[in-house]
């Protein structure tokens, strides 16, 4: 916590209201989390009225993309015809690919396909099959915010098991979202996604999640989906993160491709699915920003 505010002083958050009509109250809960020994968001972690709205206007883009995609993703075409899409897309509407050149990533969209995990890289080598299942990873920068989701898509003639997996996929991300309570705990929802992913016959990764965003690109908290109710941060209002579980149909273990360093595949070869929507949290539930 910072030091102390006078409860006449403009309240921290930048709203312009008195701390005293503003915050005060959040900053009272949050002190009693923090005295019972709980994690508890940094007021840097803490989403603004102007953030929200900034992330709103980039979300519209990430949205707007992803719906071009499915739009114009067949049987056929290369996942760099997808990188292009996403870029054309994002920059027409006055946005940056916040994948390009992030930490060296050489390309503005992620094409993850079966087994897959996340992360796949475009390429015109890499042309979809029926049977296929994609996942489609956006995320955008428009004026200095920044929003995320990623889609599955199916691929001509898809087998029944696959098309469980995609379904339960997103399913799980219902599961989470829907234990998302605020003053509840970030370990709720990974336990909500866990059991709805066992309860079908599924793994989830352990070593990969979701991420705080909004001001940057990946943000404090890190989300894992096997974590256990009651654990984990505080949901505090305005706390802004990405659900985005990865169900495998196998085992949950993973490697990462030695030749590119990004690429992250199932250890047992079988198909991973993965959905990813972005969401702050607010004083009577969740917002969805992106899906």
């Amino acid at each position: 916590m910072s030091a102390k505010i006078s409860r006449n002083d403009p309240c921290w958050c930048g709203s312009g209201i008195k701390y005293k009509k503003c915050h005060e109250a959040f900053d009272e809960r949050i002190l009693k989390f923090r005295q019972m020994k709980k994690i508890v968001p940094s007021r840097k972690m803490i989403k603004t009225r102007a953030d929200i709205d900034g992330i709103k206007n980039s979300a519209r883009i990430n949205i707007a993309v992803l719906d071009e995609v499915a739009a114009n993703i067949k049987e056929g075409m290369s996942t760099q015809q997808i990188d292009e899409i996403v870029y054309k897309t994002t920059t027409k509407m006055g946005g940056i690919p916040a994948p390009l050149d992030y930490e060296g990533y050489p390309k503005s969209v992620c094409t993850s396909i079966n087994e897959q995990v996340c992360h796949g890289i475009p390429s015109e080598d890499i042309i979809l099959r029926s049977g296929d299942i994609v996942n489609v990873d956006v995320s955008t920068e428009y004026n200095g915010y920044f929003s995320d989701s990623s889609r599955m898509f199916m691929i001509g003639e898809v087998s029944e098991e696959k098309q469980k997996l995609v379904r339960v996929a997103k399913e799980c991300v219902e599961m989470g979202l829907a234990a998302v309570k605020p003053w509840g705990f970030l370990g709720d929802v990974g336990a909500a996604v866990n059991e709805h992913a066992i309860k079908n016959g599924f793994s989830v990764v352990r070593e990969i999640g979701g991420h705080g965003i909004g001001l940057e690109f990946h943000e404090d908290p890190w989300v894992g989906f096997t974590t256990k109710p009651g654990t984990k941060m505080v949901l505090a209002p305005g706390l802004c993160f990405t659900i985005e579980p990865m169900i495998n149909m196998g085992e949950p273990d993973i490697y990462i491709d030695d030749d590119n360093g990004w690429t992250a595949y199932t250890q047992d070869g079988l198909p991973s699915a993965q959905w990813e929507i972005q969401l702050v949290v607010t004083e009577d539930g969740a917002q969805v920003l992106t899906y």
